[in-house]
């Protein structure tokens, strides 16, 4: 078996271009490979009881800005005046950063003097040699400035299957950089802070793929031809010089152009946030994904299964872990009528899960489906030990050629497997892990078992009846899947209209699992509460300040019965939602539930205040330490935590707005009268009797 064959793959017809959340190269054969590993929070909008308008989306045919802001930090080319100024996020490790070169320096040539580009660091961390690449070219522009930056910089992209730390130093050499100030740099990690601000500032703003492109503010993301490119700048250009006709000095079209800019992802226009005449749009259950599936596969069960389990999974992924169990359960009742067919989705921000997935593929190469589950449970087995070291040791129990093992860790060998499957996965809409395609539907994650077993009986009866009319076994999964939708399929909200030809929602699950965080801002009983309601809350959304009398009422009436755990959801057209949240956390860390729950109070009394001094403000109203808090704000020190209770409710399988409550479970959204809340707890209760 050739490397590169013994792999899952899954094609799907896309149509060209380009969608948010995938990035194409627009021709035919590698071109069509998806390259942008964003992973975002489905941002559903505010959905208050009686429905209330959403904010944040761009009007028809707005143009879309966003705040980028340049200095002297980055390295630049063509004039500081140009009209129009091109930010450019990328990394030395990706091949569609490379691609994008050619495009870059026609767009240099063909618009002499109108237009200069501005590098930003996206080290994406299933690229292990793309960090000290950027760290190494940070170097070159401290000591040699953008002229040595640009040298270095074609030097990298000309050799980037060879990015090895003598690669590096050799490639420093050739460049006439200082090698003492080189190999420090590379040892020390000099310029990390800057990468992480980079990485941090396009986080933020959505563009968590490489290469993403900000053009006068305005985002192109992707490997896009020369024309997409053109058509912006061309327009960017045209409104540049009438701001320079009507007064504002060239040096200054660009500040003034994204000072008012997003600084945060817009909504998508394919995912509009609710309004009365357009309802919100929810996956449909009942869709049907082609995903097409070639031999040899990492798999479990047989060939001619009734029911394909295509499985959208990460070795990091806590989730991903605790539906195993799940899976096992579904093999063992249908072992003639069930298969699981993996496939990868490595989150970007679990650092580990790259390499991981790269020694499973890797274990797939060497001794097929034995060998790659054998690893498989080691991986799952020891999630938070996925260090370079153990996943060596692993292989060797395993038994396979550690040769190759080091070799395709080293070299990353299974990446284009890897990135191609987060791609088809991203662009069937399934972005977070676990997600799972039952015979071409979509679960989505760490769903009970019976759920599972709902949704594989229905499949299971659908295909014993093709198979009665004839079709052979071996085909069934082909047939269902033959006419499948390529993109997301979208119903309305309940309580909207569902689009033409669209199913009816499936109902809800009974219960979502959201496990809740050891250390989290909490008030009501302490520990043993029959009741744990999870409050997903948004400091810049109206509604969720409306519910606290309501939490206040609840708190007062079941006294320890209960307890509040409160989880940051800041929704992503509301731009001081997310700092406010991180500032929350440091009050927390800092002061306890005493802290927390008094800033908390003052953020929702100053709504319409929330830029950094009114938070700072705050916090020495609270007595915090100033020095601390303002250092947790620079740092960005909780926006981990402010991500990871957006990326529990992702992972959950759960679509929410704010605010949302998780009661033992069950989910209530919106800010409801006690009531409602009183029909939930009272019913939890009883149950937990």
């Amino acid at each position: 078996m050739s490397r590169g064959s013994a792999i899952i793959a899954i094609m799907i017809a896309f149509v060209g271009g380009f969608a948010i959340g995938q990035v194409t190269g627009g021709g035919s054969g590698d071109d069509n490979e998806v390259a942008d590993v964003r992973v975002e929070a489905d941002g559903a909008g505010e959905r208050a009881g009686a429905g209330a308008p959403a904010e944040g989306a761009p009007a028809p045919g707005e143009v879309v800005r966003y705040r980028v802001p340049v200095t002297a930090d980055q390295p630049s080319k063509g004039p500081e005046d140009a009209l129009v100024t091109i930010v450019e996020v990328s990394e030395f490790q990706c091949p569609f950063c490379a691609r994008v070169l050619p495009t870059t320096s026609r767009i240099m040539n063909e618009y002499r003097g109108q237009v200069r580009i501005v590098w930003r660091n996206n080290p994406l961390p299933f690229h292990p040699e793309a960090g000290p690449a950027a760290n190494l070219a940070m170097e070159a522009y401290e000591q040699g400035g953008a002229e040595k930056f640009w040298q270095v910089h074609d030097i990298l992209f000309e050799n980037q299957r060879a990015l090895t730390r003598a690669d590096l130093e050799r490639y420093a050499q050739q460049a006439g950089l200082d090698m003492a100030q080189v190999r420090a740099a590379l040892d020390n990690n000099e310029h990390q802070a800057k990468i992480t601000a980079d990485q941090q500032l396009a986080a933020s703003l959505g563009a968590r793929g490489t290469p993403a492109f900000f053009i006068n503010g305005v985002q192109l993301m992707g490997a896009q031809p020369f024309e997409a490119f053109k058509e912006v700048i061309d327009r960017e250009l045209a409104n540049a010089r009438r701001m320079v006709q009507a007064g504002t000095p060239a040096r200054n079209v660009y500040a003034e152009l994204i000072r008012n800019g997003r600084t945060s992802p817009a909504p998508e226009p394919n995912q509009p946030a609710a309004q009365p005449q357009q309802p919100q749009q929810q996956p449909d259950p009942n869709a049907v994904y082609k995903i097409e599936i070639q031999q040899p596969a990492p798999q479990r069960g047989p060939d001619d299964a009734l029911v394909t389990i295509v499985e959208v999974s990460d070795y990091e992924c806590p989730f991903c872990s605790r539906v195993e169990p799940t899976l096992d359960r579904l093999l063992e009742e249908y072992p003639r009528d069930v298969r699981v067919v993996w496939m990868n989705n490595p989150l970007p921000f679990h650092r580990n899960a790259g390499p991981a997935h790269n020694l499973a593929m890797e274990a797939f190469e060497q001794g097929g489906n034995e060998k790659f589950w054998r690893l498989h449970e080691l991986l799952f087995a020891n999630q938070r030990e996925l260090t370079r070291e153990n996943l060596e040791r692993w292989a060797g129990e395993v038994g396979l050629n550690m040769a190759q093992v080091r070799a395709a860790l080293d070299n990353n060998e299974h990446n284009a497997v890897i990135e191609r499957q987060q791609g088809v996965a991203r662009g069937v809409g399934a972005t977070g892990t676990p997600s799972f395609f039952i015979n071409g539907r979509n679960l989505r994650g760490a769903q009970p078992y019976e759920r599972f077993k709902a949704m594989v009986d229905e499949e299971l009866a659908k295909a014993r009846a093709l198979v009665e009319r004839g079709t052979p076994r071996n085909r069934v999964y082909a047939t269902i899947i033959a006419d499948g939708a390529t993109t997301p399929q979208f119903i309305a909200a309940p309580g909207g209209a569902a689009q033409p030809g669209a199913a009816a929602p499936a109902p809800a699950p009974e219960r979502y699992e959201i496990a809740v965080p050891r250390n989290a801002p909490t008030k009501g009983a302490a520990r043993g509460a029959r009741v744990i309601i999870q409050e997903f809350s948004d400091f810049q959304c109206p509604f969720c300040g409306r519910v606290n009398p309501t939490i206040a009422q609840i708190l007062q009436e079941y006294g320890n019965q209960v307890q509040i755990v409160w989880r940051n959801y800041p929704l992503p057209f509301h731009q001081q939602a997310h700092l406010a949240a991180q500032a929350s956390l440091e009050a927390f860390r800092q002061g306890g539930n005493e802290k927390f729950w008094a800033y908390h109070d003052l953020l929702f009394e100053n709504q319409r205040d929330m830029e950094r001094p009114a938070l700072e403000r705050h916090a020495e109203a609270l007595g915090l330490n100033m020095a601390q808090f303002r250092q947790a704000l620079d740092t960005e020190r909780h926006k981990a935590a402010v991500d990871a209770d957006m990326e529990a409710v992702r992972a959950a399988g759960a679509q929410i707005g704010t605010p949302s409550f998780f009661i033992n479970g069950r989910l209530l959204q919106g800010a409801q009268p006690f009531e409602a809340f009183k029909r939930e707890i009272d019913a939890a209760l009883a149950a937990a009797r």
